[in-house]
């Protein structure tokens, strides 16, 4: 008897699972390492990719604008969108000022039509800056986000230069700096009358020739934008002539070093004549002289004996 063999049920597959990978460790490009690197905050550097990538576009923005004849007010609008975004000036920075006011520089920093960063006018803060008698040079720069940044180079008092009343602080090279008060009157030298700051060169040199004359020297008068007469502090008053000053000036130095004539009541020494000293005390209307007849003795301090009544008044 024929048996029929049925085929029992198919072998049930077990499912192969995947194998499970190790979760990959993100590590930090050099580009992450170098950005890490920088002085900003993250949020920041957001910014800043931000504007740059609206001012590529406003760019292009306003090339096309420009390229169809539309206003170029286009671009302020630009401009004022990235100091919307936050690159806007909110911030002075001052370095450099030791004498003059501060409050000048930041006036003129904050003087602007717009505040957004792109429309701050550095070259035009400059030139402003450098318009006040203090300001050697000015440096001018942005630091982003919001913060410009401003470095005095100051001007160096070196004299005071008075007319017509008023005082006024000059630098080396007779550059008024700031006007003053007598009670402010610092212990420089004093140069008086029209045009006498610009002149201050020529007046160091002129006390170089005699240093020891220096610091017994009060004040300076330029006369008739011409010559020097010089004002000690025991009061007298020395005329120097127009051709040849200093060579004067050393002379009286030998002249006072071999006889004292400072302190000694004189008003006025008068050294216009290269051949003789002419002098007045308070009172007289005459004035002497102290003639030189003594040519072989190379310029030798005259003595105040050999002297004789000037016919005369010499101003």
């Amino acid at each position: 008897m024929n048996k029929s063999i049925r085929p029992g049920p198919a072998p049930q597959r077990r499912a192969v699972q995947p194998k499970r990978r190790a979760p990959k460790v993100h590590k930090p490009s050099s580009i992450d390492r170098l950005i890490a690197l920088l002085p900003i905050s993250q949020q920041t550097l957001q910014r800043i990719t931000t504007v740059a990538i609206m001012t590529v576009i406003g760019a292009s923005a306003l090339g096309v604008a420009t390229l169809f004849g539309v206003p170029q007010a286009a671009g302020v609008a630009v401009a004022e969108e990235i100091g919307r975004a936050g690159f806007r000036v909110r911030g002075i920075e001052v370095t450099g000022v030791k004498r003059m006011n501060p409050m000048a520089v930041y006036a003129v920093a904050l003087d602007q039509q717009s505040r957004a960063m792109p429309l701050v006018d550095l070259a035009a803060v400059r030139a402003k800056l450098l318009k006040y008698g203090w300001v050697a040079d000015a440096q001018v720069s942005r630091r982003l986000p919001d913060k410009l940044v401003v470095h005095i180079i100051e001007r160096e008092p070196a004299a005071v230069w008075q007319d017509k009343g008023q005082l006024t602080l000059i630098d080396a090279n007779g550059e008024p700096l700031q006007q003053i008060s007598a009670e402010e009157l610092p212990e420089l030298p004093r140069v008086i009358g029209e045009g006498a700051n610009w002149q201050a060169p020529s007046y160091r040199a002129l006390l170089d020739a005699a240093p020891a004359l220096r610091p017994l020297v009060k004040a300076a008068t330029w006369v008739g934008n011409r010559r020097w007469n010089l004002v000690f502090e025991t009061g007298e008053t020395l005329v120097l002539p127009e051709e040849e000053p200093a060579k004067a000036l050393v002379k009286f130095a030998e002249l006072d070093g071999a006889r004292a004539l400072l302190g000694k009541g004189w008003l006025r020494f008068d050294m216009r004549d290269p051949t003789r000293l002419v002098v007045r005390r308070p009172g007289q209307q005459a004035q002497r002289a102290i003639t030189d007849t003594t040519a072989t003795q190379a310029d030798a301090p005259l003595p105040i004996t050999r002297m004789a009544i000037a016919s005369g008044r010499q101003g």
